[in-house]
């Protein structure tokens, strides 16, 4: 999956993409997007659109903003929603969008811990000389003592006994 362009909302960044450019006035823009000038100060008044603004306070439009007022329009147009639909749809594609990233990140996280972890198996068997990174005779001992636990009546949940004793006595 490509990532996208960090946003960068300043007038002619340099580090942001082309879509993200913000070039377009406000009269060009909403020619583009086939609406009339008000319906961007509008759209920007619910907080459907954030326009990028110069030093003089004129807005500027990007590609992304045009794609942003296109997709307003047929929300509104072909599909019936109204601007607090839009404005809903609109802050939960951001919020999956978010959701997208942080899930991206943390699988980018995974993979290096199992990267690690795999790299410490792998010394591990080297520094100790055996293939198991247990020792033998630890899980042995572990076996005997779940063993005399089973044995006195203990509860069973697993390889190790919890629980009060099953007699109500302390040992």
């Amino acid at each position: 999956m490509a990532k996208r362009p960090a946003r960068n909302r300043e007038f002619g960044g340099t580090d942001a993409g082309a879509e993200e450019r913000a070039v377009y006035i406000i009269s060009v823009a909403a020619e583009l997007a086939g609406v009339h000038p008000q319906t961007l100060r509008i759209y920007e008044r619910k907080g459907l659109l954030t326009p990028a603004r110069t030093a003089g306070n004129t807005r500027r439009y990007s590609q992304r903003d045009i794609e942003r007022l296109q997709a307003i329009q047929r929300l509104t147009q072909d599909e019936g929603v109204n601007l607090a639909g839009v404005k809903m749809i609109v802050e939960m594609e951001r919020e999956i969008d978010r959701m997208r990233r942080r899930m991206e990140r943390l699988d980018r996280d995974l993979q290096a811990a199992r990267r690690r972890l795999g790299e410490e198996v792998e010394r591990a068997r080297l520094r100790y000389g055996r293939a198991e990174i247990v020792p033998l005779s630890t899980l042995r001992r572990l076996r005997a003592q779940f063993n005399a636990g089973v044995q006195r009546g203990a509860p069973r949940r697993g390889p190790i006994a919890v629980g009060p004793p099953a007699d109500g006595q302390d040992r």
